[in-house]
């Protein structure tokens, strides 16, 4: 690297630093902005997506002085209380707000040609799993990825369809017939659902996190599915549903592996929580329904059976000693994000669907 530039060729037309050539040789101007400090008060907080912001706090005049900062710099359209942020709903009352994507929803049958569907109870059967594997491809896997993709968005506010959907997305690549019909499923699901979605309550703000492995689920390659789903006092605020990379030898490693990642995503939101002023002042506490993988965990004894999981071992170990977090052993009944893992009847996917505080609109 050298600081002289004197034998660097400029393309034609080049005026300096305050343009850039685009690709077929002409010139854009820079409009530039300068620096400076933006004046945040420490009870506001600011959520900005491309030319999308969102402003919060608990000062009403420090957040019109924040906003009027930012009218003096760029050409601001303030759009008052938010009802609406990158496609989510808000709808606000006296105490609380709910998040939902009914709009989405309803424009995703709407397409799909659903919109007068018959609604499902559930948005995948126990069975599914167990039909027989078929080659017949499905005509338009060009409809199959963009109605799959269109539901993972839809997930954002849905978790009692990401397991289904998760399971739709690993036929991506060769969809069958089959693998159409139950996504059609889904979406006869959401139908019936269309105004579903997660309330977010004051309260406790103390991170708490369940963790559960559906050992050598899928029949295809005999891969666990992993699922953590973690709230902030009574608010479910992330959950995630993903097949391990590896085939997992027994459900202790597998439910082993899943706990590793639950731990990587509880630090990561412990971080948050702090940058937010949300500290955490205990331990977070790991629900786990597996006490195999919890006397690992807590067993300083490291068995020769268990050495292809070491890294996992000693993560998790680090950090029961660090005091981040706390495992303690749930009842299988009382897991919260069993349906994160696996399909169930319609009356327990109801009864875990509300542990994970999914419900209608205005319920």
């Amino acid at each position: 690297m050298t600081s002289d530039c004197s034998n660097i060729q400029f393309p034609s037309g080049y005026n300096g630093p305050e343009a850039v050539s685009v690709a077929n040789g002409s010139m854009i101007p820079i409009q530039n902005y300068g620096q400076g400090i933006l004046p945040l008060p420490d009870s506001s907080l600011i959520l900005i997506y491309m030319d999308d912001i969102l402003i919060t706090g608990n000062n009403s005049s420090s957040i019109n002085n924040l906003l009027a900062t930012l009218r003096s710099q760029f050409a601001l359209k303030q759009l008052g209380q938010i009802n609406l942020f990158l496609g989510i709903q808000v709808s606000r009352t006296e105490s609380d707000f709910f998040l939902h994507q009914q709009h989405y929803a309803e424009k995703l049958l709407q397409e799909a040609g659903f919109i007068n569907s018959k609604p499902c109870p559930t948005p995948i059967t126990p069975t599914s799993r167990h039909q027989p594997s078929e080659s017949t491809p499905f005509s338009d896997p060009t409809l199959y990825h963009r109605l799959a993709g269109s539901l993972q968005y839809l997930t954002i506010t849905r978790p009692d369809i990401a397991y289904a959907t998760n399971q739709a997305c690993q036929h991506m690549q060769n969809p069958t017939t089959t693998n159409f019909n139950q996504l059609k499923r889904i979406l006869r699901y959401i139908n019936g659902t269309k105004s579903f979605g997660l309330p977010i309550a004051p309260g406790d703000t103390t991170l708490q996190t369940f963790t559960d492995a559906d050992w050598a689920s899928d029949l295809s390659d005999r891969k666990s599915i992993s699922g953590t789903c973690t709230f902030l006092g009574p608010n479910l605020i992330s959950w995630s549903v993903k097949k391990q990379l590896t085939v997992a030898k027994s459900s202790t490693e597998a439910e082993y592996r899943a706990l590793s990642a639950s731990v990587s995503e509880i630090l990561w939101l412990r971080r948050l929580a702090s940058e937010l002023q949300l500290h955490q002042s205990s331990p977070t506490l790991i629900h786990c329904d597996n006490l195999s993988a919890i006397a690992i965990a807590k067993n300083p004894v490291f068995h020769a059976r268990t050495k292809h999981i070491e890294i996992d071992y000693q993560f998790i170990r680090q950090h029961l000693a660090a005091g981040n977090i706390l495992i303690q052993h749930i009842a299988s009944h009382d897991q919260a994000e069993d349906i994160l893992t696996k399909p169930f009847s319609s009356s327990c996917f109801d009864f875990l669907r509300h542990k994970l505080t999914v419900q209608p609109h205005n319920a």
